[in-house]
């Protein structure tokens, strides 16, 4: 499916420059395809920049100052090749020696130099990144935001019959929009299976590796039967993965209440059990994803009757430095009691905030109950 190139110059503009007949040859250059906008957009700017050049020489420095051409150096840096970029510095170059020239060297002085070098040198950087990625303009940013969007849709869990009820809190690391812990789930008929990952590291600098595995596990979840190997499969195949994986897989009948859980080297499940009031540690356990080449889990399995609930959770709720991990697991059953009499889906994130308080780390937390 092909589209129409947008022109470089709106109609208006274009037929008052082919009234000059020393702008006709420029006019017919911006006429191009879209290969060529690259080059017509190299030379709007470097006349733009010269222009403003002239201008502060020869008519006024208050009205045409030469920091106008800062702006179009930002410009360039976010829409030019690098190449072509480096061509445009040497046109603000020439700009400014020439008003240097014209004006005085007073009137360039070192704090405008000083700016012009930092505007470059970002510019370059820009122009550099985006060469990379393949990418033109803010283009970069936008595919990351659509990431970031579809991690947390997938972090939504289905929609559960009304004598069910659910709860998902994401906290991530320095305010970060997106980090190492996601959730991952799938709803068929009565059967939901969801998982809860956990990758090494926290905020952004885990959240780019988060991004690609909830794409893989979002995958597989629902399509085999044994998520937790087939994703340890995976990951040991990426012989250059850096760091560890956690994981947590709960299948669930909605149906009758039973579940299975496997938990691949995650933080334990916790389950409330109604008839007692108490909260009770899930057995399951295995290996950290990736580690050995065949995983065995063993499962934990059970019944969610009325009252009953089960609580994932990251060990960024019960790890911290200077504290074991089973004070934080005792720590967060004690928090966890003050649920049963408000209700769960009021107090989970006022828990998730009472235990991360005082640490910076990304933590998840999921609930489910039957009323």
């Amino acid at each position: 499916m092909s589209s129409r190139p947008v022109p470089l110059l709106p109609p208006a503009l274009r037929a008052f420059l082919v009234r000059i007949p020393l702008l006709v040859p420029i006019v017919r250059l911006l006429r191009r395809g879209p290969l060529a906008r690259d080059r017509n957009l190299l030379v709007t700017l470097t006349l733009l920049t010269l222009l403003v050049g002239v201008l502060a020489a020869r008519v006024s420095m208050e009205w045409f100052s030469p920091a106008l051409m800062i702006p179009i150096t930002l410009v360039a840096g976010l829409q030019l090749r690098l190449n072509s970029l480096a061509k445009l510095l040497v046109a603000v170059a020439a700009a400014l020696v020439y008003v240097a020239v014209v004006r005085g060297v007073g009137h360039i002085g070192p704090g405008l130099l000083a700016t012009f070098g930092f505007t470059a040198v970002l510019a370059a950087l820009m122009a550099r990144t985006r060469g990379k990625l393949g990418v033109q303009g803010l283009r970069g940013d936008a595919m990351l935001l659509e990431l970031r969007d579809r991690l947390k849709s997938q972090g939504d869990l289905p929609h559960l019959p009304k004598d069910w009820g659910s709860k998902v809190v994401l906290k991530q690391a320095g305010g970060s929009s997106f980090g190492g812990d996601f959730l991952v789930s799938i709803r068929e008929g009565d059967t939901v299976d969801l998982a809860l990952v956990d990758v090494s590291g926290k905020g952004v600098d885990a959240g780019t590796r988060a991004l690609m595995l909830s794409g893989t596990f979002g995958g597989l979840l629902g399509a085999v039967d044994d998520f937790l190997p087939a994703c340890n499969a995976y990951l040991h195949r990426q012989r250059e993965a850096e760091g560890f994986v956690t994981a947590v897989h709960l299948r669930l009948n909605l149906a009758t209440g039973e579940y299975v859980i496997t938990s691949a080297g995650h933080p334990p499940v916790v389950k409330f059990e109604a008839g007692t009031g108490t909260w009770r540690v899930s057995p399951a356990k295995g290996v950290v994803l990736g580690v050995v080449p065949d995983l065995h889990c063993e499962a934990d399995r059970g019944m969610l009757r009325k009252g009953d609930a089960l609580m994932l959770y990251t060990d960024g709720l019960i790890e911290q430095p200077g504290r074991d991990i089973d004070a934080g697991l005792d720590r967060l059953l004690g928090e966890a009691e003050r649920l049963v009499p408000t209700g769960f889906r009021d107090g989970a994130r006022s828990l998730v905030a009472s235990m991360s308080a005082g640490h910076n780390d990304d933590c998840a937390l999921v609930l489910i109950w039957r009323p």
